[in-house]
């Protein structure tokens, strides 16, 4: 009976199984792609890090660590890093990049892809540099022309096409540049507060255990300011970073596949309520209730396995997409493969979630009464409200337990649900209160064509607040992400004016800071800078805190070369949380200096006004009170600095300063950057256009791929459209019978579908921007801390191309209502 059915009204069950594919397909692309991904992360992990191990220190190896190395068979290759300056002879560009002295055979596994080919084996013998490929076309240089590096100048050997550990956002701001080892020292860059860093590459043999060998040296390592990473280690970092955003990914494609349920769920309310007559003659027959009920659920678990199976073909193709959405972003290149897993995931789901959301309406056949036939009765008793109720429990159990599973954790998966379910009430609330205002205050006065229109919207078997939830929650998920993202370019913005420095330079030495602020002319910050380090905290050790199992201080706190200042006075990106400011101060040698810290080192190092810490001030150990807390807008495009020292203190440690300056425009950057570098070497320059630049980028990169899977809910919302619209062709051919009888014309009928089409267009996009700028309200007060300016974006362009789109699709299925003659229509459902 159930095959026969189906056969019948097989157009109406191909359109519930087409609301879920998109969703399906969504989950499915997504989760085989992050498997693919984690196990392209771990088959590659040795060529990402081009060895086996590594031990890496912000400082030259003391005594204790050199003895670790000896006793591993030495180091098979090692480097030295650190940001500075270059220049190119040829035309005098000038760009901070991130200068890597090696020496040994590395990479041990994978290539230092360059071109020449050869350039990789003889750039160290020959004293050469390697520069990084899109630099080198940036400024227009090739092999044999020259880079300046400090005090030196070097051939360029080759273009660095590849090499492992490079890549991702810091190599846009500072490109790598590899040169011979023994030649860093004749650079001169090494100098007060260069931030250098030694890594010490090994292979290790067949039968090491590289993770016993890590748990037993690194805690060692750590205690002497160095570290060890393994390939595993760092592999399952990385693998942990990408999960986060296949995680995101999940939940957009999550709310896509809900949006399907939806469609789904209002498709078999209205299929179910056409058969309930016919559900009424076979109880007459003598059908029992778990029979007409079976007729019905095997139709929906059969759609429900039609349809996952297709989702997930068409995800499994669809991940197919992802390593070209993500070339910009991943270090390697993703072979793919189809991981059983996730398809069997698609078929289940499919199955499962349209069973669960056509169950509240299939449950009307159980409760139908055999004197259906005779009389017409709409209410649900008391058994079957019962019964929805415990259903829609159900639902949100599996919602819920399914989100854990995609987030592992149960509070934010607890919040998904709710902010998923608020949003879908919200919108569910405007639908409701928009019907109720019509009938409220009908336009009487109107037109025939407007008022028809109106009336349409609140119709038996009406599909209103079905669409106008796929359009909204679609349209909220795109205005939302293009609001976020906004936001985050906002709040890393600056201003243009002429205090307002938009060029950072570092690492100026004290005897270099006049020279360079009178070739600055306008100095707008000169800030001074101490290093130094944490030696205990409320009395206790570093080394007996990171020994501690029980202690709960943040371990970078202790680990942490922290670069400081001193000041009277607070700047614009801070504000006093608590405690008093200490403008200036005497230092005595025996009472604790106050200091000034921020909010995150408070949280981190647990540490409340009145609290001490002793530092290590480049061997001199100093104590300090915990005077004031300070909350800061580490977003803000300025130095900020987590811990300030009052005036008076360390005017005579050890120093190094940073200036800024205002530069017009990039002409006036490039040339101050070269006559700069030309006469200071050691000097870093950030010019902050080309950061916001890189920043702009990336962020349009992962909107762009949040927008590509938000697109599916967009889809998802026109397939349920084209299928409220298709389930619901009787109920509007007969009102067409109604409305021709009446003397309507086919022009007149036209408008009214075409005005109902353009209601629901705009009250679903509409209503999903303004929640958008509701959320990013929400967002700007309680995550960025700022005020939030909404751009013109969605409403110019969302919403008048999503209403457009619904107008378009609700037409274009409505076509074959409006042209066909009505009693020619009517005969043939009667024959159906």
């Amino acid at each position: 009976m159930a095959w026969r059915d189906a056969k019948a009204s097989y157009k109406r069950l191909s359109l519930f199984m087409a609301s879920i594919v998109l969703g399906i397909a969504a989950v499915v692309s997504i989760q085989s792609f992050s498997e693919n991904l984690k196990t392209n992360i771990e088959l590659q992990s040795k060529s990402l890090m081009g060895a086996d191990f590594i031990i890496d220190s912000r400082n030259p190896p003391n005594e204790k660590v050199q003895k670790i190395i000896d006793s591993l068979g030495g180091a098979d290759a090692k480097e030295i890093n650190f940001a500075s300056m270059g220049l190119f002879t040829k035309n005098g560009g000038t760009k901070l990049i991130r200068v890597i002295g090696m020496e040994g055979a590395f990479p041990f596994y994978g290539d230092l892809e360059t071109t020449p080919a050869t350039a990789a084996e003889k750039y160290q013998e020959s004293g050469a540099a390697l520069v990084d490929a899109t630099l080198m076309l940036q400024f227009n240089v090739k092999p044999g022309d020259s880079i300046k590096i400090g005090n030196i100048t070097l051939p360029i050997g080759g273009s660095l096409d590849a090499a492992p550990g490079t890549g991702g956002f810091s190599s846009g701001i500072a490109p790598p540049v590899y040169i011979p080892y023994r030649m860093i020292e004749q650079t001169g860059l090494i100098q007060t507060g260069s931030r250098l860093e030694y890594q010490y590459y090994f292979v290790a043999s067949d039968n090491t255990d590289l993770d016993a060998l890590d748990k037993k040296l690194d805690p060692i390592l750590d205690a002497e300011d160095a570290d060890m990473d393994t390939h595993t280690s760092t592999s399952q970092q990385l693998g942990r970073r990408y999960d986060n955003f296949g995680v995101f990914l999940n939940l957009v494609a999550f709310i896509a596949l809900l949006l399907g349920c939806v469609g789904i769920a209002s498709s078999v309310h209205i299929y179910v309520k056409e058969k309930l007559r016919a559900v009424a003659v076979l109880k007459c027959l003598g059908a029992t209730r778990k029979q007409s009920f079976l007729i019905f659920l095997i139709q929906i678990i059969g759609m429900g396995f039609l349809g996952g199976l297709s989702g997930s073909i068409l995800g499994i193709g669809l991940q197919e997409l992802f390593p070209y959405l993500l070339s910009d972003m991943l270090p390697f290149d993703i072979e793919t493969t189809i991981y059983p897993a996730s398809v069997i995931l698609g078929i289940v789901l499919g199955i499962f979630m349209s069973v669960m959301f056509a169950l509240i309406p299939l449950l009307s056949t159980w409760y139908v009464s055999p004197l259906r036939v005779l009389r017409i009765d709409e209410s649900a008793n008391k058994k079957s409200r019962k019964a929805n109720l415990v259903v829609a429990g159900i639902i949100l159990v599996f919602l819920y337990l399914f989100s854990f599973w995609l987030l592992n954790n149960w509070k934010y998966a607890l919040y998904f649900i709710i902010g998923i379910l608020v949003t879908f009430l919200i919108l569910m609330g405007i639908t409701t209160l928009f019907m109720w205002a019509i009938k409220k205050f009908f336009p009487s006065s109107w037109g025939f064509i407007s008022r028809q229109s109106l009336l349409n919207l609140f119709r038996p078997q009406n599909q209103t607040m079905t669409l106008i939830l796929a359009i909204g929650v679609g349209t909220f998920l795109i205005s939302t992400l293009y609001f976020t993202k906004d936001m985050l370019l906002s709040k890393l913005s600056f201003e243009s004016g002429e205090n307002t420095p938009n060029i950072i330079l570092m690492d100026v030495q004290n005897n270099q800071k006049d020279a360079v602020a009178n070739t600055l002319g306008h100095v707008i910050d000169n800030i001074p800078i101490v290093t130094m380090r944490v030696h205990s905290i409320k009395g206790k050790p570093a080394n007996e805190i990171r020994k501690d199992t029980t202690s709960k201080i943040n371990e970078w706190v202790l680990n942490h070369e922290f670069r400081v200042t001193y000041r009277d006075s607070l700047i614009g990106s801070e504000s006093l949380a608590s405690g008093t400011w200490i403008p200036e101060e005497t230092y005595d040698g025996v009472n604790p200096v106050s200091i000034s810290i921020a909010e995150s080192i408070s949280r981190d190092a647990l540490l409340e006004v009145g609290d001490t810490i002793t530092f290590n001030v480049q061997g001199v150990l100093m104590t300090t009170k915990v005077a004031n807390i300070r909350t800061v807008d580490w977003g803000r495009m300025q130095l900020n600095f987590s811990i300030v020292f009052p005036k008076g203190i360390l005017e005579n440690a050890p120093q190094f300063n940073v200036l800024s300056t205002h530069a017009s425009d990039e002409k006036s950057s490039a040339k101050l950057q070269s006559e700069l570098i030309q006469k200071y070497p050691n000097i870093s320059i950030i010019d902050f256009r080309q950061v916001l630049v890189l920043i702009e980028k990336v962020l349009n990169k992962i909107s762009w791929v949040i927008n590509f899977m938000a697109i599916f809910s967009i889809f998802t919302g026109i397939i349920v459209l084209i299928g409220a619209v298709r389930t619901s062709k009787f109920q509007r051919i007969k009102e067409n019978v109604l409305l021709r009888t009446l003397g309507a014309t086919s022009k007149q009928i036209l408008k009214i579908t075409a005005l109902e089409y353009l209601y629901l267009g705009v009250l679903g996009s509409l209503s999903g921007i303004l929640l958008s700028l509701m959320s990013a309200q929400i967002l700007a007060y309680f995550i960025f801390d700022l005020t939030f300016l909404p751009s013109s974006f969605p409403f110019l362009v969302l919403f008048p191309g999503i209403t457009i789109l619904v107008l378009s699709i609700g037409l274009m299925n409505s076509r074959s209502v409006l042209n066909s003659p009505p009693l020619q229509v009517l005969r043939k459902e009667n024959a159906g």
